[in-house]
């Protein structure tokens, strides 16, 4: 199968691209701003045998979306899709800027529909797809600070089930993931260990390998009756 890794630069799109090449899979890692880290994946996954390209545009940008999914629909349909891509600018809501507030939107939901869109008919043709969203666990239960996140990682899980019920009669899945603390260059300015450990029942920051883990899960044929759902990985939080 072919797949496209949205925001598959970061450590857990890396870790999301390394697990379908292990599969067997033909992986596009996408990048926006930081497509050397993107090639730098290629490279390694090609060194273990398995094949995989790197391909920069930015997701908001509808026509530029558009152009480049059509250099990778010129060789066949993409039937694996993990919407990665997100960001987060933080501030509490009454100190917001209008922009900060639009392009935490605009990357995840605007984003979402600009990938996805294009490659819904020709992974229907092929009666068989899986569609994977990176939602949070911010998403579910809100964060102080977060509320432009928290909403588009909402709006995320309502796209998830709405468009679950209009392609499960197609032989396509689709899904969220929604990850806690989840351990990265950032995370230790963020949650520091005695932090993570009061807010954690685990008592640790999960993986990115962890999150690819459960990624690989959905996308394969053992996933084919999970659809429509929303699939916490965070250490135990309620």
């Amino acid at each position: 199968m072919r797949a496209l890794v949205t925001g598959g630069s970061g450590a857990i799109g890396q870790a999301v691209s390394r697990s379908l090449a292990a599969a067997g899979h033909e992986v596009w890692i996408h990048a926006n701003g930081g497509i050397e880290r993107a090639e730098s994946c290629v490279q390694a996954i090609c060194a273990a045998g398995g094949t995989a390209h790197a391909i920069a545009f930015d997701v908001t940008d509808p026509d530029a979306t558009e152009s480049a999914l059509a250099r990778i629909l010129a060789d066949g349909p993409v039937q694996i899709l993990v919407n990665n891509a997100g960001i987060h600018d933080d501030a509490p809501m009454a100190g917001m800027t209008r922009q900060q507030w639009k392009r935490v939107l605009d990357v995840t939901l605007d984003g979402f529909f600009n990938v996805t869109q294009p490659l819904l008919m020709p992974m229907i043709r092929t009666r068989w797809g899986r569609i994977v969203n990176m939602s949070s666990l911010s998403g579910l239960m809100g964060n102080r600070g977060q509320v432009n996140y928290a909403a588009a990682k909402a709006g995320l899980i309502g796209a998830t089930r709405a468009l679950a019920q209009e392609l499960a009669s197609r032989g396509i899945t689709v899904n969220a993931v929604a990850p806690g603390v989840i351990d990265s260059p950032m995370l230790g300015n963020a949650f520091p260990p005695e932090r993570i450990k009061q807010l954690v029942p685990a008592q640790r920051a999960g993986t990115a390998d962890e999150i690819a883990g459960m990624v690989a899960y959905l996308v394969s044929d053992a996933a084919a009756y999970v659809t429509g759902q929303v699939l916490s990985i965070n250490g135990g939080i309620a």
